[in-house]
């Protein structure tokens, strides 16, 4: 779609859900808009069912914490204290940006088969219950999504028929990628032999500092690049 069509959708969608959507904006060639979790079910029902919308399918359902969000990661002359080891490019500036907003959103991806378009939806979390409701009896697929965003943020959805974990291990504690969960995690299974069963004990590996790679585009990258050619 050009960016005309777009911009044409986009404020005929806002009159459509008037009322019913925080926010409604175009960026990277893609509509998102933001909806309150008292709307939700109201709002997904219309864009599945409604004329001009006709979202069929849930593409992917995701998590999101925004704990450190815009925060700048890296010191990139030395070894970073936190965080996983990434490549940089030299003189690179993250800006720092503060985050007043809720700490978890949940976001769908959404596509019209029909009229071949996407959307994106947010819906950030209360922070009192972190539960939002589920989904899973507009669109089928979204039972595993939902299931994944528990396991990994400890996100709720209200309803949902069998909110279990779905890629950590029975009696795993806490949720992996929430930004304030351990690198080495909380705990550690091993098989004792002796009482013939799997035991839980505090995890035993040492935290280790991990040094970001950092990219210089001078003389001796471009030297590399022409002895490969």
């Amino acid at each position: 779609m050009t960016v005309e069509s777009l911009e044409q959708w986009k404020s005929e969608l806002e009159l459509r859900l008037k009322g019913q959507i925080d926010s409604c904006q175009l960026s990277h060639d893609e509509v998102t808009i933001e909806v309150s979790p008292e709307h939700l079910l109201a709002v997904a029902r219309r864009l599945r069912d409604d004329d001009g919308c006709h979202f069929e399918q849930l593409i992917d359902l995701c998590g999101v914490d925004y704990l450190h969000y815009g925060a700048s990661q890296w010191e990139t002359d030395d070894a970073s204290g936190a965080g996983f080891s990434r490549a940089v490019h030299e003189n690179s500036q993250d800006a720092d940006v503060s985050w007043h907003g809720a700490r978890f959103a949940v976001v769908y991806h959404l596509l019209s088969v029909t009229n071949n378009r996407r959307l994106r939806m947010r819906c950030f979390v209360p922070e009192e219950t972190l539960m939002v409701p589920t989904v899973t009896q507009i669109w089928a697929a979204a039972n595993w999504y939902e299931r994944e965003a528990f396991d990994l943020y400890g996100i709720r959805f209200e309803q949902h028929d069998d909110l279990r974990r779905l890629l950590t291990d029975y009696g795993f504690v806490g949720h992996p990628f929430r930004k304030d969960f351990p690198l080495i995690g909380e705990v550690e299974i091993r098989y004792d032999a002796t009482e013939k069963r799997c035991v839980y004990e505090p995890v035993s590996i040492e935290p280790r500092i991990l040094v970001p790679k950092v990219i210089r585009h001078d003389a001796r990258t471009a030297d590399a690049t022409k002895e490969q050619d």
